[in-house]
């Protein structure tokens, strides 16, 4: 019995299946090495300096809401990726992609494209100290905060919302007052103006919170405190001082005499725009509910923003029957109980300086 060979066509295809794989390893092989270039050139691109080393940092603002995506194309732009998608999957692949943070940056190196989006996670925002003196009212605070870059209009437009301090004075047209004057880390960020009141406002509860259950006993509202406070701020710089002109300003408005203090017309000069850095015996006259001359009682509000020093004299003045003070034009006042002996004061420290 003959064995028939297998036909050719059978033989053909083995044949053919050998060759396949035979052919298989070597396009594996390239597969491998595309690969591994591939993964080499990602991390060289991720992890190579793309801010160098003593170069001038670069500047980089993240708009609110951007996304990774976005970030990546002002990266590409500004020459710190090759091309925005390696950004974009870094970002995505390191969870990281959603906690980008707004702001200005000063991107400095040694910096990799990892380092920049460690930043931007972190939220390493160019920060500037932004210090408040005692006394400063809402439009001169606004312009130190435009002098360290914040936006005018976004700050007046927080600052002047009374909202946030209804709570304790439910009379409050704006912040006036409550800005806490102090020094402040200031975020460069289009969220900047509302995280600075923010803080400005926390500082100043942190400040009355302890002394409001005294207010209350005296029958007295935060207001009151504030305003009184901002005008012995104004008055004098010496914190010895203040508690005593503190009282001064008591005992009168206990006798229901008019306060009588230059600093109310130049606040009022200043809301009607006609302050130019000198008061002039018109200017008493000037028809404003902050003219303390014309008017008895308390202005108002506030004319700035007090610090802790005169809310403290304001809450425990001197015990004094004074009425009346002058300046020695030495940083210090002359202190009198009397109208008699202030004129006297008046004469001499003011009247005889005047007309030598």
């Amino acid at each position: 019995m003959s064995t028939k060979p297998p036909p050719l066509r059978a033989r053909g295809e083995k044949v053919a299946r050998r060759g396949n794989g035979r052919s298989a390893a070597p396009l594996l092989a390239v597969l491998v090495l595309l690969v591994g270039a591939l993964l080499a050139a990602w991390r060289y691109e991720i992890s190579s300096t793309k801010v160098a080393a003593g170069r001038p940092p670069v500047k980089l603002v993240v708009a609110p809401g951007s996304s990774a995506e976005s970030i990546a194309r002002q990266l590409h732009e500004l020459g710190l990726v090759r091309h925005p998608l390696v950004f974009s999957l870094l970002a995505r692949g390191t969870g990281l992609s959603g906690v980008l943070k707004a702001g200005e940056y000063a991107l400095s190196g040694p910096l990799s494209v990892r380092g920049i989006l460690d930043a931007l996670a972190r939220g390493d925002v160019v920060r500037r100290d932004l210090t408040v003196p005692e006394g400063r009212n809402l439009d001169e605070i606004a312009a130190l905060v435009v002098a360290e870059g914040l936006d005018l209009a976004a700050f007046l437009a927080v600052a002047r919302d009374p909202s946030p301090v209804r709570d304790l004075d439910p009379e409050a047209t704006s912040l006036e007052g409550y800005l806490f004057p102090d020094t402040y880390d200031v975020p460069q960020s289009p969220q900047a103006p509302r995280a600075l009141v923010g803080r400005m406002l926390d500082r100043f509860r942190a400040v009355i919170s302890p002394h409001l259950e005294q207010i209350a006993e005296r029958g007295l509202s935060v207001r009151q405190v504030v305003t009184l406070a901002s005008i012995v701020e104004l008055e004098t710089a010496s914190a010895f001082e203040r508690p005593r002109i503190a009282a001064v300003f008591w005992n009168r408005l206990e006798r229901r005499m008019p306060l009588q203090t230059d600093p109310s017309i130049v606040y009022a000069l200043k809301q009607a725009g006609r302050w130019d850095g000198n008061i002039r015996k018109r200017d008493f006259e000037i028809d404003s509910p902050y003219n303390t001359y014309r008017h008895l009682g308390l202005p108002p509000g506030p004319l700035g923003s007090p610090g802790r020093e005169a809310i403290l004299a304001v809450l425990q003045p001197a015990a004094t029957r004074e009425l009346y003070f002058v300046s020695r034009n030495d940083g210090s006042h002359e202190f009198s109980e009397t109208l008699a002996a202030h004129n006297r004061a008046v004469d001499r420290f003011q009247r005889r300086r005047t007309s030598s």
